[in-house]
């Protein structure tokens, strides 16, 4: 006769013996509506950070042609040197910094490099400040580290649209303070910080001895007429000393949200700790991904501002649309490609999303995945073709009429 088996004894839930920083990361509020609308037939998906355009084939064509050359080896870990070249003139060109590739350093993506610039600036138990609402992996990659995200309620009024309040942001300063993040332009609000606000900024950190983290991604994505094109940044008015990290991206401004390729900029001395966190992490860039990222930089210009006029159009037609509702609370944002809005007589935007997937046949992202003070108000991408992007306003608006 075969013998008894022993009596099953349930073992702990593993989810018990595992980091609580880890653990207590919250689901993404965007994926839930993604997944519950994937498969609706004739949906138009406005719920992600990115626009309808496929990368460029001239950009495919160099990562095609570095593989057929038999790129695939272990490669620098800062980069290949074409590329922090390319960046660099980039840089050059935009903000007359100095054309120097030692001040650069390319990453797997603008997540990895806001990743790495926190890992370089906190540690666990002490602060960092974000405006909010705000795009949470930024908060998130703080969690992890074990380190404490503070977030600072943006003002809003229709008029002025969402703001920093500067007085605000450093009263929020404490001993554990130890970096400052700006998102400028901002996901998901469309908040362009003025140069005064910069520099006020500027001053709060110089004053506390903090670190400013800067994710300028949308510096391109700048509305307002009778400008050079970009939103102000820091690079207009820090010193050479001033600390501060830049974190980066190809995903916006050349369709390549799918590559996973972004870059650091930081003082040359920070060279061998940001080159060790690289390494600890990834051991670098693919040399493939790297060779696109050359070709998008050096010829993508045309790309680039045609993605800048189809936000712009598509930002006019998205306002235009809700100006016609009374039920809409906004601010035509002055850079990004977001419109967040809040409804009348809609208190659950989780709920508004998901009823809008049903009822409008539109998918957008519930505030609520965007921290405190998104609760109210839902974002749609514009970034989008003109056809698409009217189509969309027209269901969202006559949805709101019923």
């Amino acid at each position: 006769m075969p013998a008894e088996s022993a009596p099953f004894t349930p073992m702990p839930s593993l989810l018990d013996h595992i980091r609580p920083q880890a653990l207590s990361l919250p689901e993404s509020g965007i994926v839930e509506v993604m997944n519950y609308g994937r498969g609706h037939e004739g949906l138009i998906p406005l719920w992600a950070g990115e626009g309808d355009l496929p990368t460029p084939a001239f950009i495919s064509e160099a990562a095609t042609r570095s593989l057929a050359a038999g790129e695939t080896f272990y490669t620098w870990q800062r980069g290949i040197p074409e590329l922090r070249a390319a960046i660099a003139r980039y840089m050059h060109r935009l903000y007359g910094v100095a054309d120097d590739p030692e001040r650069y350093f390319v990453t797997g993506s603008g997540m990895q490099s806001i990743q790495i610039a926190l890992q370089l600036t906190l540690s666990a138990g002490e602060e960092i400040l974000i405006p909010s609402p705000s795009w949470p992996n930024a908060a998130a990659a703080a969690e992890v580290i074990g380190a404490r995200p503070v977030f600072v309620p943006f003002a809003f009024d229709e008029a002025r649209g969402f703001w920093l309040d500067l007085d605000r942001l450093e009263s929020a300063v404490t001993p554990r303070t130890r970096v400052i993040f700006i998102n400028s332009p901002a996901n998901p609000t469309g908040f362009v910080a003025s140069l005064d606000t910069l520099r006020g900024v500027l001053d709060i950190a110089r004053r506390h001895g903090l670190w400013i983290v800067a994710d300028e991604i949308y510096g391109r994505f700048f509305f307002e007429e009778g400008g050079n094109g970009l939103a102000p940044s820091f690079h207009d008015i820090m010193e050479p000393e001033d600390r501060i990290l830049f974190v980066q991206t190809f995903s916006k401004n050349w369709a390549m949200t799918g590559w996973r390729l972004g870059w650091i900029e930081a003082h040359p001395a920070l060279g061998d700790v940001l080159e060790n966190l690289i390494q600890y992490s990834t051991s670098g860039v693919a040399a493939f991904m790297q060779r696109a990222g050359v070709a998008a930089l050096e010829r993508g210009e045309s790309f680039v501002e045609h993605q800048i006029e189809r936000a712009r159009r598509g930002r006019d037609i998205v306002a235009a649309g809700l100006a016609t509702s009374n039920r809409v609370r906004f601010a035509s944002p002055p850079g990004a490609f977001y419109m967040f809005f809040g409804v009348e007589g809609e208190a659950d935007m989780r709920a508004l999303a998901l009823k809008l997937v049903d009822e409008a046949n539109i998918g957008l992202a519930p505030g609520t995945a965007f921290g405190p003070g998104g609760e109210s108000y839902i974002r749609m991408c514009f970034a989008r073709g003109e056809a698409q992007i009217t189509e969309a306003t027209a269901r969202l608006v006559g949805w709101l009429k019923r």
